[in-house]
């Protein structure tokens, strides 16, 4: 069975953005928010997976590409208050990257296979 890297991924986003939140001082209302931003990317992944139809699956997808993104201005937002240093900021931002690429390819995917 192929590997699911958009769930690897994913979930490895959600972790690392939970021990990250651990270890920072930072607002508690922004750490809720990239907390929750960034295991919306993980759940709607992993809903997607047992999707009740390829609309349904492109709607989680979607979903959590909005996510994606949010998780992506938190990230800026911690930098840019030096709650976080460079390197932390881009290897999670990369990681974003990847997730955003994947769910854009495969949202289209689905809509050209829909049509």
């Amino acid at each position: 069975m192929p590997k699911n890297y958009l769930l690897i991924y994913s979930e490895q986003l959600a972790t690392d953005i939970d021990l990250l939140c651990q270890n920072i001082k930072a607002p508690s209302n922004t750490l809720f928010k990239i907390r929750k931003s960034s295991s919306s990317v993980y759940a709607n992944i992993r809903e997607a997976s047992y999707g009740q139809s390829k609309a349904d699956m492109l709607s989680k997808f979607e979903i959590a590409l909005k996510e994606c993104s949010e998780t992506e201005g938190w990230l800026q937002l911690l930098y840019n208050t030096k709650a976080i240093d460079e390197i932390t900021y881009k290897n999670h931002r990369n990681l974003c990257g990847r997730i955003r690429r994947l769910l854009i390819a495969s949202c289209k995917t689905l809509k050209e296979s829909a049509k």
